[in-house]
């Protein structure tokens, strides 16, 4: 497999089936926090992430979402290839297709990459970190510990905003 090329076979989900409180959607709402949570950031030399949030999530849920925007201010290209977290068995870097009632959820084997001059979003219904086998719920208000991994500019320790349950995006599900 090339790097940064997605899984042949995509995990196939029934998003009736699948209780994940952080792709909750009601039309005409803004994608994630606002305000001081929106604006915190936190550099690692010529990369910027730019306020980091994660859904609340709701028992039984083993699984969360964390959501930011990346930003390669520099003149080299970079690539995320890992995530971990103290409050997870496992992070995984995944993008999402929606289609119909189907939820496409697919690893990033090889990471995203981060050309100069380039901003990543990841939000719900795309690229975000998949935070598997959460040892404790996210809890609203809370902070949940991560470490990024980029492949030239190294690790960087950022803290996901707990935001509750409820509206993301311009679109229902």
């Amino acid at each position: 497999m090339k790097a940064g090329t997605a899984n042949d076979e995509p995990a196939r989900f029934a998003l009736k089936d699948v209780p994940m409180s952080w792709f909750s959607r009601k039309r005409d709402t803004p994608e994630g926090p606002q305000g001081a949570v929106a604006a915190r950031s936190f550099a690692l030399g010529e990369i910027e992430i730019v306020g980091p949030w994660a859904r609340a999530s709701l028992p039984p849920m083993t699984a969360g979402g964390g959501f930011f925007a990346l930003t390669n201010k520099g003149t080299i290209p970079d690539r995320l290839i890992a995530a971990s977290s103290p409050v997870a068995e496992r992070v995984e870097i995944h993008a999402i297709t929606v289609v119909g009632a189907e939820l496409r959820m697919r690893a990033r084997e090889g990471g995203l990459a981060l050309p100069p001059g380039t901003t990543l979003i990841l939000k719900p219904r795309g690229y975000h970190l998949l935070l598997t086998g959460l040892k404790t719920p996210l809890e609203a208000g809370s902070q949940v510990p991560v470490t990024l991994t980029f492949e030239k500019a190294g690790n960087i320790d950022i803290e996901l905003a707990v935001a509750a349950p409820g509206p993301v995006g311009k679109h229902t599900l």
